[in-house]
């Protein structure tokens, strides 16, 4: 279809599209080849040990007992902050401003109002019928008898 390769470097296998160093392997001799460095840490026989043996537990599936003693700290100290935090929340609801505890009061006094009316109102109904009549009479009967004084 194209002329030309789009991708030239694509379509050769043994050209790679990395740059090649400019000294091969076996070019200079004069040249230090690097070498890995030795970790001591990783090259002692405890630590050998005590990974073969930790690799042998995870295989089997225990898990070590104990936790390490940096992990202890740690969670120690998540916990504190978490139980910190609380106290500060808890202490933050406790401190209230005058408007809070005013708007507080007010609320309660409300709340005690309605609370006394559903009383009445609940005394109303489970009062017998002539009871309410006779309130009913009583009441109109004192409306008559002002007006006629008042006149």
């Amino acid at each position: 279809m194209f002329r030309y390769p789009v991708f030239p470097h694509l379509q050769d296998p043994g050209r790679s599209v990395m740059a090649e160093p400019d000294y091969l392997e076996g070019d200079c001799d004069e040249l230090i080849q690097p070498k890995k460095l030795i970790n001591p840490v990783k090259s002692s026989r405890n630590h050998q040990d005590l990974h073969r043996e930790l690799i042998m537990n995870q295989k089997r599936g225990l898990a070590p007992q104990n936790k390490p003693e940096l992990q202890k700290v740690l969670e120690k100290r998540k916990r504190e902050q978490v139980i910190k935090a609380q106290k500060e929340e808890q202490e933050a609801h406790k401190k209230m401003s005058d408007l809070e505890i005013e708007l507080m009061k007010r609320q309660q006094k409300l709340e005690q109002l309605e609370l006394e009316q559903q009383k009445i109102q609940e005394e109303q109904e489970n009062t017998p019928e002539f009871v309410k009549m006779k309130g009913n009479l009583r009441r109109t009967k004192q409306e008559a008898d002002g007006e006629q004084r008042a006149t």
